[in-house]
């Protein structure tokens, strides 16, 4: 069982980090495709991941979840963004004995040619941009239940010969309350800085407060996430915070086969261009588990503007 002490030292740890950053946040930042979602699954259930246990994909989300792997776990995926936005990614987790569970992993994403042209208009051939964050993470059990996480990264960005450099870290925990029926989870994502800005103004980095819990319902083969994002953001009030929030179900319909589906209302009030309803915030996705292999597809609605795909593999050695 947890102990009270242990429980007070891991959230005066994570509550120091909150206090020591809150204070700095900025409206304006860089290096926004951070909050993008990383993978099939995670992209199904809304972005509803920051109490998800046995997945890889942690690392994107909660550094304290990565320490729940029970065994070596790969993972890799594609994404097809809008025009020519392509997008991809690669994770790994590995328990050290003795030691922990450490984590790795690296997101790019690619935004295509662009053709530039000169004061009057003429053609000067084209150029392309990029972005992409490779980042290490730690996680070990303060006690039974109770993980503490924290992660490093690299952050590199290039626009027509131009580039930008930056590191930020990453705290997270993740708590078994109820073994098998509550998980909880809060994470504090990319805090950092810029090592080097595109030309002479720094900007803050896209800070990411976020907790969550996952609730197994009793004699119901489902998982239900519910996560809220951008706990740091400045709001009017309470109810505002809360409104960036992401819900997400995965059933187990057998042992190979998962259905998922998702809302992120934060998304959907950034999407949504009328008043008329639409899908905007919604998604859809499954997973295939064969032997030692894993499959996932993704399907997130834009609304009017389209639709997204993710697919990606796994691998458990």
């Amino acid at each position: 069982m947890i102990n009270k002490k242990s429980l007070q030292r891991c959230l005066l740890i994570f509550s120091c980090a909150i206090g020591f950053v809150l204070p700095a946040i900025a409206q304006n930042s860089t290096f926004d495709f951070l909050l993008d979602d990383v993978g099939a699954r995670a992209a199904a259930l809304g972005g509803s991941f920051v109490s998800m246990q046995n997945d890889p994909n942690a690392i994107f989300y909660n550094p304290g979840a990565v320490g729940t792997l029970d065994q070596r776990s790969i993972s890799v995926g594609y994404f097809k963004h809008l025009l020519d936005i392509n997008s991809g990614y690669a994770s790994f987790g590995t328990q050290v004995p003795g030691l922990g569970t450490i984590g790795a992993g690296v997101v790019y994403t690619n935004y295509g040619q662009f053709i530039q042209t000169g004061p009057e208009g003429e053609n000067l051939g084209t150029f392309s941009a990029g972005e992409i964050a490779m980042g290490v993470d730690y996680s070990a059990e303060l006690a039974e239940g109770l993980h503490y996480g924290i992660g490093a990264k690299f952050i590199y960005s290039s626009i027509a010969g131009y580039s930008s450099t930056g590191a930020a870290l990453d705290f997270g925990i993740h708590y078994v309350a109820l073994p098998n029926r509550i998980i909880l989870g809060a994470s504090l994502m990319n805090l950092g800085t810029q090592i080097n800005p595109y030309v002479t103004t720094r900007e803050q980095l896209p800070l990411d407060l976020k907790a969550g819990a996952a609730l197994m319902p009793e004699h119901l083969p489902a998982t239900i996430y519910i996560d809220f994002h951008r706990l740091n953001e400045t709001q009017d009030n309470l109810i505002d915070h809360l409104r960036g929030y992401s819900i997400g179900v995965e059933f187990t319909t057998s042992p190979n086969l998962q259905l998922r589906g998702g809302y992120n209302n934060a998304e959907r009030k950034d999407l949504q261009i009328t008043d008329s309803a639409d899908l905007a915030g919604f998604s859809l996705g499954f997973g295939i588990t064969t032997g030692i292999y894993k499959f996932d597809y993704a399907f997130n609605s834009l609304g009017k503007i389209g639709a997204l795909h993710r697919i990606s593999l796994g691998l458990n050695i």
